[in-house]
């Protein structure tokens, strides 16, 4: 397949990326490089197993049907992705995930690509009454700003979807880990500990239950669909399981060899917009006949062991 990926350069998207390349696909990376890494790709690039456009899809958007043109799928991942601070610039996930969404649509249908790929999120349930939360579950009160752009985005491909024939697969995220991860409280807490790792500070009040998904079972799943889609669907994404911020705390610490005083900023969010209870079902992904493979202890692990290759821990004398 030719396929163009959007946010190429960033965590999902090198990633997957990399699994296109690995199965012979022609694979177009499109990334501004303004979070994603050139590096993330760099031997892909080197050996001419990808492409590499830089390209902005909110401000360039005259660019991308020259770029689209003869693909067979998009696969848009190209966003604002840092939930945390988006009250800090509300535009910037209008800007990022509603806007530059609407240019990729644009861009699809001018140049014929008949299937559209999109990361959206869990956030999108907020605090749903319905746990595990599945894809038909009612949309409560948004509780951040990133998850209503990307409700906002999903709209405006479902609108595509009716009216201009695009086929489309949704996929809800719960939180991603694994290679070239960016952000989020496995860093946060890796980052804390080999500064001092005789304490650990943590937002909220440690109770919060999340679901984790290693990035290679997500890339999994979005290869499994590719091009298969037909009309509008939607898939979450996410393990059978859920944990709570103190357990991976204790992983994270353990694989370290630390053991570290915890403080906390208390209350049941770590921030505004935070979700104490994330949880998906994932019923309607696995009849498709995935799996995934990592269990979350095993994502935090694997996470925490990429981010030291990069960064080496020190012992709890400070020593290397």
């Amino acid at each position: 397949m030719r396929v163009v990926v959007t946010g190429a350069a960033g965590f999902i998207g090198s990633n997957l990326v990399r699994a296109l390349a690995d199965r012979g696909d022609d694979v177009l990376a499109v990334d501004n490089l303004s979070t994603g890494r050139r590096e993330h790709l760099g031997d892909l690039l080197d050996e001419g197993r990808a492409t590499l456009a830089v390209c902005d899809v909110v401000t360039q958007p005259a660019e991308l049907p020259s770029l689209f043109d003869g693909v067979d799928a998009v696969v848009h991942l190209a966003a604002n992705a840092d939930v945390r601070y988006g009250l800090q610039q509300p535009r910037s996930d209008i800007e990022q995930n509603v806007i530059g969404t609407h240019n990729v649509l644009e861009a699809v249908r001018d140049s014929g690509v008949t299937q559209l790929v999109f990361s959206s999120t869990g956030s999108i349930y907020g605090e749903s009454d319905v746990i595990p939360t599945p894809e038909d579950a009612p949309f409560p009160v948004q509780t951040s700003l990133y998850g209503a752009s990307k409700l906002g985005a999903e709209g405006f491909i479902a609108a595509y979807v009716e009216g201009f024939g695009v086929n489309a697969t949704v996929y809800r995220f719960v939180s991603i880990l694994g290679r070239a991860y960016s952000h989020g409280h496995v860093r946060d807490f890796v980052d804390q500990l080999v500064e001092h790792p005789d304490h650990l500070h943590i937002l909220g009040d440690g109770k919060q239950r999340k679901s984790y998904l290693e990035v290679t079972d997500c890339v999994a799943a979005m290869l499994g669909r590719l091009g298969r889609a037909s009309g509008f669907e939607v898939f979450n994404l996410g393990t059978a399981d859920y944990c709570t911020v103190d357990e991976s705390a204790g992983w994270i610490c353990e694989r370290l060899g630390v053991d570290p005083r915890r403080t906390y900023s208390g209350g049941r969010r770590g921030w505004v917009g935070d979700n104490p209870f994330i949880f998906l079902d994932t019923a309607r992904i696995q009849a498709t006949g995935w799996r995934p493979r990592f269990t979350i202890r095993e994502a935090v692990e694997r996470t925490v062991d990429s981010l030291l290759e990069a960064q080496p821990v020190r012992g709890p004398s400070g020593s290397t």
